[in-house]
């Protein structure tokens, strides 16, 4: 059973999934059956979020740097995805799940990217949890790519403001992350949510993706609760 939470609880709780390859290294077995069984955290994670009132949760599902791995690998994971799309879809809009996908979701073909519209249309009306799966994102391509909307929509240089760019990012209407997990030990965010992430609490766990849990989303919320978020500024 999931630790208690604190009633200082994040909104929106963004998780870089992280180990699935170390996974199946140490169990001897290639890294596809570590993306497969990253896949049941995901349905942990969902239902966790869920449970603890959490409103928006993304994660980073496949990174433009992903694109460069092994094809092999790369085309394991897309099929992951579609079958992911195609399985655990109702279920999702059963419990009141949103879905949206941010990042270069046609790089991943035509009939993948359908189906992921398709997926965003069928949940659209949902408002128990907003899962937002960034798909061929990077952080700096969609700094980049919201410069050149306000380029070509002529936007003069003095009407530019942080909020007004923060406007123009793939995560418009979405409200920036409290809370930034990272699983496997590693302590970086890797391209990932660059502007969204300024002021977002990092929390690094050694637990490999495929073994987090409840108990371990648990225990992230219940550090961010002991945290004292100041945005810059100082107590007085």
């Amino acid at each position: 059973m999931a630790d208690a939470v604190s009633l200082n609880a994040p909104r929106h709780v963004a998780i870089i999934m992280d180990g699935n390859g170390r996974w199946a290294a140490a169990r001897g077995m290639p890294r596809a059956v570590g993306h497969r069984e990253g896949t049941k955290a995901v349905r942990r994670t969902i239902e966790a979020a869920i449970e603890q009132n959490v409103e928006y949760l993304t994660l980073f599902a496949f990174s433009s740097e992903n694109w460069a791995r092994p094809q092999e690998e790369v085309t394991d994971l897309t099929g992951l995805l579609r079958h992911y799309l195609r399985n655990e879809l109702n279920e999702l809009h059963e419990n009141g799940v949103r879905l949206l996908v941010i990042g270069e979701r046609e790089r991943f073909g035509p009939n993948l990217a359908h189906e992921l519209a398709e997926a965003e249309a069928k949940t659209a009306g949902n408002t128990k949890l907003t899962l937002v799966m960034a798909l061929s994102y990077g952080g700096r391509a969609d700094i980049v790519e919201a410069a050149r909307r306000a380029m070509a929509a002529g936007m003069k240089p003095e009407d530019l403001t942080e909020q007004t760019f923060a406007g123009l990012l793939a995560t418009d209407g979405i409200p920036d992350p409290d809370l930034l997990i990272r699983t496997s030990g590693e302590e970086r965010i890797s391209n990932f949510l660059l502007w969204q992430t300024a002021y977002s609490e990092l929390y690094f766990t050694d637990v490999l993706w495929p073994d987090f849990g409840a108990g371990d989303f648990a225990a992230a919320l219940n550090e961010y609760a002991r945290r004292e978020r100041r945005f810059g500024a100082r107590p007085e």
